[in-house]
């Protein structure tokens, strides 16, 4: 199965960041946010990529491009040009960077990559949030109910501490826990090639009219994720993922 992901937006929230690059291409602990996302998904053993760009996309095509010699020790004949790579430890990821516009919205991105997702499901994540999810399960969810649609949803994590108060004393205090304000999505998709229906252009958001009518056609169920979830759309976030890595915490890291 194939794996989408929406690497093409222009990053606006975090503008601290992504003014010089593309969103995924904000790093944590030293690696791109599209780094932490393939591997996730690659240690379940999801490895084949349709990456879909737009803003600053070239910065992106030249990390894929240089990926491999990046990780890897090489010897160089400087008379001849000739490479001979001494220990490879580049990924073994399967990755097609496709430029779908920069101005394209989500779902006319994933609409713009039909010709290559067409022969079956397929899976679709934005680039810049993370999880500690397990792939399989959602894989087996979507198998299970015979629908063109699945979203995984989660519960986002608050802004806040929260207090569970007795008159005026504080019986109980818990620093930022998840919220149980209800059910959102988080990101983690399973389409079938049907879905392309549903995107008309270009213009297309994702989450607006194709989600809306599927669902009202009865063609959208919802995996629910109660673990660790987490997006990056501010600085803050961002400090947020990066103080998890650097402390040798980070839910999603589930490879070795």
């Amino acid at each position: 199965m194939k794996t989408v992901i929406l690497a093409g937006g222009k990053g606006t929230r975090i503008m601290e960041e992504s003014g010089t690059r593309p969103k995924p291409m904000v790093e944590i602990g030293g690696r791109p946010m599209l780094w932490h996302i393939m591997q996730l998904y690659a240690a379940q053993g999801y490895r084949e990529f349709l990456v879909a760009c737009g803003y600053k996309g070239e910065m992106i095509k030249e990390y894929f491009r240089n990926l491999f010699h990046l990780s890897s020790d090489f010897t160089v004949d400087l008379a001849s040009g000739k490479v001979d790579v001494v220990n490879g430890a580049a990924p073994d990821w399967k990755g097609s960077v496709m430029d779908t516009g920069l101005n394209t919205m989500t779902g006319g991105r994933i609409r713009r990559l039909a010709q290559w997702l067409d022969s079956g499901p397929f899976m679709a994540t934005y680039g810049d949030g993370l999880a500690d999810l397990d792939l399989g399960a959602l894989a087996a969810f979507h198998r299970s109910h015979g629908r063109l649609a699945t979203v995984t949803a989660v519960r986002p994590p608050a802004r806040f501490g929260s207090l569970v108060l007795e008159d005026n004393q504080v019986r109980e205090f818990s620093e930022k826990p998840q919220s149980d304000a209800g059910w959102i999505n988080g990101g983690f998709f399973v389409f079938e090639p049907g879905v392309f229906e549903y995107l008309d252009s270009d213009d297309t958001i994702l989450e607006r009219d194709p989600l809306e009518r599927l669902a009202a056609d009865g063609q959208l169920m919802a995996h629910r994720h109660e673990g660790f979830w987490q997006p990056m759309d501010t600085l803050r976030e961002r400090q947020l993922l990066e103080a998890l890595w650097a402390e040798g915490n980070a839910p999603w890291k589930v490879w070795r």
